[in-house]
């Protein structure tokens, strides 16, 4: 394939994916086909010929769309899901087109140079120690397995363990500090890392998910040796945040590595108003934070900051004869994430924080917030739809039937959640919180607005007003 059909078959590609992103208000805010009848549709023989370029792309769309959610559509409340902003598309599409390995900085000097800009642009977003290191990685699943990986090296290497070199066979037991109430995500990366997830201690939590204070210290001060603490910044229902400038110090005072899980809590520190809900944050270690949440970039990117570089490279460098060394003050990618083979994700977040700005993000993030203390303000006020949370960020909580024996409020809310998801206007999912089913509803695509959070309050009590008429 040559020049000019190279030229065509890109903008049929486009043209497909201006008109499904034109057609998202109009359409269900869900899928239109489940899971089986996707299979069924791209379903088939192995090809033993090839087949035209621009019939392979139509074919595609056609396949693929009915099965497509809309989590780039205003209607999207399911889970904390970014939007997808047309400039990172762009920005993504070119890197596409680009082809380029992020893994090496002399093969590829500008996807190296803009992820050293954005990295050094992140941390003045979020207010971050300037001389933190930036590992731009998949999302912040490997984000927290980056920062839980330097973490675990440097608290054994202060005591005489290389575990780099060693692995964990031997080495002195690392005690790791979690709340009750943090993300699988975080659980699975220590278990990944050979510590666990079920080998932990387990800090009790309050009603909101954060960690108690006192249960926290009351820990703290049995532990011995080497130990590893994990906070959280926006707990995924309630939105809570740990109460840093309280547990840091406690952490502080027993030599732990300090980590924060903050994927999209993390963003509070980049809007002024709600800057206090992450106040101390800056003094732990190390963040895990997502781009393709409120940052907006396309999948699949995430950070993984680190206060300690040293520590950051000695985790994470791949070394090999064929790859040139460093020079002196330049920022090798290869030092600071898992794989060396990757997207290069440094150009959409840079064009993202160029388009945006300062301002623009902390709008955003401000005007998600208001929209949710929106929907939750027009929930509570119908009968027998409670808020269960706090709603200090842009989460939700709402269970259905509140005045209804437990097991009834269950059935309530899942009817509810299957009617709303059935009626398309919005989408929104399910989860269990203190043992009972509970709908979420996640404010954080960038179109978003106090218009759209008022649709979709309506669209919800619409859905509960037709569960409880049996309709």
């Amino acid at each position: 394939m040559q020049g000019e059909a190279v030229g065509r078959l890109l903008r049929q590609a486009a043209e497909h994916a201006i008109r499904y992103r034109s057609q998202l208000a109009t359409r269900p805010q869900r899928p239109l086909h489940g899971y089986m009848e996707a299979l069924t549709a791209f379903e088939g023989p192995l090809p033993e010929t090839g087949n035209a370029s621009d019939s392979v792309i139509d074919d595609l769309a056609v396949r693929a769309e009915p099965g497509l959610n809309a989590t780039t559509g205003s209607g999207f409340f399911g889970w904390v899901i970014g939007g997808s902003h047309p400039i990172g598309v762009a920005a993504d599409w070119m890197t596409s087109a680009w082809g380029q390995n992020a893994g090496n900085h002399h093969a590829m000097p500008s996807a190296a140079a803009a992820e050293t800009v954005a990295a050094r642009w992140l941390l003045e977003l979020l207010d971050l120690p300037r001389e933190s290191s930036v590992g731009f990685v998949t999302g912040a699943t490997v984000a927290n397995f980056v920062c839980l990986a330097a973490a675990r090296g440097e608290v054994l290497r202060r005591v005489g363990w290389d575990v780099e070199a060693n692995g964990l066979f031997g080495a002195p037991p690392i005690s790791v500090l979690i709340g009750d109430d943090a993300h699988t995500t975080v659980f699975s990366a220590l278990q990944f890392l050979g510590l666990g997830h079920d080998r932990l201690i387990r800090v009790a939590t309050d009603s909101q998910g954060q960690m108690s204070v006192d249960d926290f210290a009351r820990h703290a001060a049995e532990v011995r040796g080497p130990a590893i603490v994990i906070l959280q910044a926006g707990q995924i229902n309630t939105g809570g945040f740990d109460k840093f400038a309280e547990l840091v110090p406690i952490a502080r005072g027993v030599g732990a590595w300090v980590h924060v899980d903050g994927a999209f809590g993390c963003w509070a520190r980049a809007c002024p108003p709600l800057r206090h809900l992450a106040e101390g944050l800056d003094a732990c270690d190390s963040w895990a934070t997502d781009g393709h949440k409120w940052l907006q970039t396309p999948y699949d990117c995430g950070y993984a900051i680190m206060r300690d570089s040293e520590a950051h490279r000695r985790a994470m460098t791949i070394a090999a004869s064929y790859l040139p060394p460093s020079e002196q003050g330049e920022r090798d990618p290869s030092h600071f994430v898992p794989e060396l083979s990757r997207r290069a994700r440094g150009f959409a977040t840079w064009a993202i924080i160029r388009h945006l700005g300062r301002e623009g993000i902390a709008r955003m993030v401000e005007r998600h917030c208001a929209a949710a203390r929106l929907i939750a303000d027009q929930l509570r006020s119908e009968n027998a739809i409670a808020v269960l949370n706090d709603v200090v960020l842009n989460q939700v909580l709402v269970r259905f039937g509140a005045d209804e024996p437990a097991a009834r409020g269950d059935e309530l809310t899942r009817a509810t959640i299957a009617r709303i998801q059935r009626d398309g206007a919005v989408f929104a999912g399910g989860a269990r919180w203190r043992g009972r089913d509970v709908m979420r509803i996640s404010v954080i695509s960038w179109l978003i607005d106090e218009a759209a959070g008022k649709a979709a309050a309506e669209a919800i009590v619409k859905g509960w007003r037709a569960v409880q008429r049996g309709s």
